[in-house]
C-alpha cells in the first residue's frame, strides 16, 4: 500500500506522479487506465490518437475531492504510458486510409485499383492487429485482479478489451453515450471503423445482452433499421426523444430510471465524447449539434451505481488534441468520475 501521509490532496498537481497527480505505481493502484492510441478509420477530424498526453497534463488541475466520492482516489488510479508502436502503426495506416477515403469519397470503384486493394487489406489487417493486442493487454490486467479502463483513441478501440470483459464477468450490458450509433457494417470497407463498434460488439461478444444508447442524433437509415430489427438487444434513446418527452412534461429522473431498467445487472459503459454538447468537445472527430451537459451523464451513472448495478468497466473515446487543450480538460474530468464510479461499484 501507497503512504499517503505526506500526500496532500489539496496541493497542486505533481507532474512527477501519475495522472490526477497520483503517488501510484501500476502494482499499488486498484485501477489502471490503458491508453490506445489509435485513430485510423477516423472520418473527419484527427488528433484523439494523441489524447493521453494532454489528458495527463490536464488530470492535474482536477481537484481530487469528489462530492459523491470522496475517498475514490485514495484507492489508486494509474494510467499507463502510450504504447509507440501502436501510435507509429495508427500514424502510418492513418495516412493510408486518407488517401484511400479521398479516393472512394469521389465515387471510384476499389477493385478498378490496385494500391486501393492493397491499403484496404492492409487497414483491415492492422485493425484486427490492434483488436488483438487490446485483448492481451486488457486480459492481462484483468487478470492481475486490477480494474480497468480504456482511454481511446478512436472509438474502434475498446472491441477487444470487451472481449476479455466478456470473458471475466460473462453476460453484460453496455450504455453506449455517442451522438452517433456506431452499427454500421464495415464502414466505408473498413471491417473495425470507428463507426462499427457496436455492430462488431453485438457480433463477436456473445456475452452482449443488452446495448443501450443514449444522445444519438446522427445516424444511417440502415442503422436505424438495424435497431428496429434487433429490439431485444439494443434500445435506443436518440436525443430528439429525449428532448422531446423532457417537453412534453417527463422529467430527466423517469427517463433514467427507464434506461436503468433496460441495463442486466453488469454493465460496462462506451462514453464517445461527442455525446456531450460539443461545447464541451469542439474538436472531436465529428461534433453534432444538441447533447449531453456532463452533470446529465453523471446524473445517469450515479444512479446506475445507486440502482445497485456493477459497473465492470468503461472506455473513453475521441477525446481530441487542441492548442488549448479544452478538450483534454474535459476528458480529464470525465475519466475522474469515471475512475470514481468504477471503484465505488466494486468495493474492495
Amino acid at each position: 500500500m501507497v503512504d499517503l501521509s505526506t500526500f496532500d490532496p489539496n496541493g497542486a498537481g505533481n507532474p512527477n506522479n501519475n495522472i490526477f497527480g497520483l503517488p501510484f505505481e501500476e502494482d499499488e493502484a486498484r485501477l489502471v487506465i490503458l491508453p490506445v492510441p489509435w485513430e485510423v478509420t477516423v472520418s473527419f477530424g484527427s488528433g484523439t490518437a494523441r489524447s493521453a498526453e494532454q489528458l495527463m497534463t490536464a488530470s492535474l488541475q482536477v481537484d481530487l475531492f469528489d462530492p459523491a466520492y470522496p475517498e475514490g482516489w485514495k484507492q489508486g488510479f494509474f494510467m499507463r504510458e502510450p504504447d509507440k508502436k501502436v501510435l507509429l502503426k495508427s500514424d502510418y495506416l492513418r495516412k493510408e486510409a486518407e488517401l484511400y477515403i479521398d479516393y472512394i469519397s469521389k465515387g471510384e470503384v476499389v477493385g478498378d485499383n490496385q494500391f486501393m486493394c492493397r491499403t484496404l487489406k492492409e487497414v483491415n489487417e492492422g485493425s484486427a492487429y490492434l483488436n488483438n493486442w487490446v485483448y492481451q493487454q486488457s486480459k492481462a490486467i484483468l487478470d492481475s485482479g486490477k480494474l480497468l479502463g480504456l482511454l481511446g483513441g478512436d472509438h474502434s478501440t475498446p472491441l477487444g478489451y470487451m472481449k476479455a470483459i466478456a470473458e471475466k464477468y460473462g453476460e453484460f450490458g453496455i450504455i453506449q453515450i455517442d451522438a452517433h450509433c456506431d452499427l454500421r457494417d464495415a464502414y466505408e470497407g473498413f471491417s473495425y471503423s470507428h463507426a462499427s463498434i457496436m455492430y462488431n460488439a453485438l457480433k463477436e461478444v456473445p456475452q452482449l445482452k443488452k446495448l443501450v444508447q443514449l444522445g444519438i442524433r446522427d445516424y444511417s437509415l440502415g442503422e436505424h433499421q438495424f435497431i428496429k430489427d434487433n429490439s431485444d438487444r439494443v434500445r435506443t434513446y436518440f436525443d430528439q426523444e429525449i428532448r422531446v418527452r423532457q417537453y412534453e412534461g417527463e422529467s430527466f429522473r423517469q427517463i433514467v430510471e427507464e434506461v436503468i431498467n433496460q441495463l442486466p445487472d453488469k454493465v460496462y459503459i462506451s462514453f464517445d465524447i461527442d455525446g456531450l454538447d460539443p461545447k464541451l468537445c469542439p474538436n472531436t472527430g465529428t461534433p453534432v449539434q444538441g447533447g449531453f451537459e456532463t452533470e446529465q451523464v453523471f446524473y445517469l451513472f450515479d444512479k446506475i451505481v445507486k440502482s445497485g448495478k456493477q459497473i465492470i468497466g468503461f472506455d473513453l473515446s475521441e477525446v481530441s488534441t487542441s492548442e488549448n487543450g479544452w478538450d483534454a480538460n474535459v476528458g480529464a474530468r470525465v475519466l475522474f468520475k469515471l475512475c470514481n464510479l468504477m471503484v465505488a461499484s466494486n468495493p474492495s
